[in-house]
């Protein structure tokens, strides 16, 4: 799996390629805590994401929980059909904002 974070001034911008796995999520645990600050916007581009697991699902949700905390969003962008039926399946549909 890549990753990727840019920040700028108001928001990160995430993107994730590939896999997002167990495997995955154990290689990007360290980079991924700078999005648990949750003191900006976050946008993750998973039109390159493939898959995603429960693991995976579950680091979205933290992300979440701590922008949502600090009265930020998170909004996911390009998820394809296979990935927003696990989000569906999984309820996380209602959670977050999804755009095309």
């Amino acid at each position: 799996m890549n990753f990727k974070i840019e920040e700028t001034d108001d928001r990160y911008v995430v993107t994730l390629e590939g896999e997002m796995d167990t495997a995955a999520v154990r290689e990007i645990k360290g980079q991924i805590e700078t999005l648990y600050k949750g003191d900006k916007d976050v946008v993750i581009d998973c039109s390159s994401l493939t898959y995603i697991s429960s693991s995976g699902l579950r680091i979205l949700l933290n992300i979440l929980k701590a922008a949502n905390h600090n009265g930020k969003s998170v909004t996911l962008c390009g998820v394809n059909d296979d990935v927003r039926n696990v989000f569906v399946i999984s309820g996380f549909v209602n959670l977050f904002k999804l755009e095309s």
